[in-house]
């Protein structure tokens, strides 16, 4: 092992796996293993990280589950012609989408799935354990890059939640990078607390929420009173459409509106309005408003625009979530892990919100990585070991 990687191959579960920001994931991952593009946008390659013992971007191997079958590099093709990826990248990298592409299997149920919950979890876990075992992976981390689901309303799993039964049940640490259920359903608090992984999430903060968390904390700092904070999201893709349910929208937006009763120590006036227009694919539109006083009630106005590809934004940053995730459970620590909260609305365990607090706080972690920290590796069960975890119900999720 070099003095600032790990040479151990670790695998990359992504649920959602066929989907833009997976696709995305795997694309730019042999890009810059390759030496075709830098890696921009990725935190951990940054100096700050150097010889915390992460895995090698190379040492990575990528399988999923996902309930459509488009392949990886005919997905690459489409995201190319699109402008998400650059064009003539998914002939230079084709073997390595095809490589992910085999290690995809079915999610579930689909149409005519006569399993139950317990049976789905069993399944998936099984599917997760074999991945383990074929590629001789020190572990796995199980991701969930899929597309946004309602909060759930009953006693079943939602979707998200049954993959992350799944993950606890192959005994491997789980990240949600959406808004969806994950661990946080309570029938998986105790199965999560006793599985001794570690776990972090959720929704991946990406574009209009990552200003949400520099411009609260400005306006706090500066003593300027906001009278109103109000914004539109014009998305298309995957997203879109899985966001012009109401459902699926409004928990989305209440890790935008979260944000800034943190950063601000109240709720201003004013709402999110997320709008899907399929014309715009794979990119995204977000405007705020935001009402301000100044001194003497001298009453202004910022608005902020930003537009960038959600896919784009999202890849690099799940990168770095698997490796800081896969280091985390390799020096033996488990539970929630408050210091990713840089990079998501709703993190999991007590963490600041401000958006450099939080980067002070993943320093921080990285340094902690450096060291022994709490039990040997791999204790408390690696992948492979049998957990209990209750079953749940599933849906389609091809990527956010």
């Amino acid at each position: 092992m070099s003095a600032s990687v790990s040479a151990a191959r670790v695998g990359v579960w992504l649920i959602g796996a066929r989907g833009s920001v997976a696709t995305t994931v795997v694309a730019g991952c042999a890009a810059v293993t390759a030496g075709l593009h830098p890696p921009t946008g990725l935190v951990t390659e940054t100096p700050a990280f150097a010889d915390s013992g992460l895995p090698a971007l190379a040492s990575l191997v990528f399988g999923g589950h996902d309930t459509v079958d488009c392949p990886l590099p005919k997905r690459a093709e489409a995201l190319a012609a699109g402008g998400v990826l650059p064009v003539g990248l998914p002939p230079a990298i084709a073997a390595e989408l095809a490589a992910a592409d085999r290690e995809i299997r079915p999610g579930g149920p689909l149409r005519g799935d006569t399993r139950d919950e317990e049976e789905l979890i069993t399944g998936f876990a099984a599917d997760i354990r074999d991945f383990v075992r074929r590629h001789g992976l020190a572990r796995a981390v199980v991701v969930n890059v899929a597309s946004t689901e309602p909060a759930p309303d009953g006693t079943a799993l939602p979707p998200s939640s049954l993959y992350a039964a799944a993950a606890l049940r192959a005994g491997c640490p789980y990240v949600n990078f959406t808004p969806s259920t994950g661990l946080h359903h309570p029938a998986l608090a105790a199965p999560a607390a006793t599985s001794g992984l570690p776990y972090a999430g959720r929704d991946g903060k990406t574009g209009q929420t990552l200003l949400r968390a520099v411009l609260g904390p400005m306006f706090a700092q500066r003593a300027l009173a906001v009278r109103a904070w109000s914004g539109t999201n014009l998305l298309g893709g995957g997203d879109g459409a899985a966001l012009a349910d109401p459902a699926a929208a409004a928990a989305k937006n209440a890790g935008k509106e979260r944000v800034l009763a943190d950063t601000l120590g109240t709720v201003p006036e004013g709402e999110v309005h997320i709008d899907d227009v399929p014309a715009l694919g794979d990119w995204k539109t977000a405007w705020d408003h935001i009402a301000f006083d100044g001194f003497l009630g001298a009453r202004m106005i910022l608005q902020t625009t930003w537009q960038g590809c959600d896919s784009a934004l999202a890849a690099p940053l799940v990168l770095d979530l698997a490796r800081l995730v896969a280091r985390a459970h390799e020096q033996g620590l488990s539970g929630p892990l408050p210091e990713l909260g840089f990079y998501f609305k709703d993190p999991v365990g007590d963490g600041p919100a401000a958006l450099g607090e939080q980067y002070a706080a993943l320093v921080g972690f990285a340094e902690r990585l450096r060291g022994e920290v709490g039990r040997r590796p791999d204790a408390g069960g690696g992948e492979g070991g049998e957990r209990s975890a209750p079953g749940g119900d599933a849906s389609p999720e091809a990527g956010r």
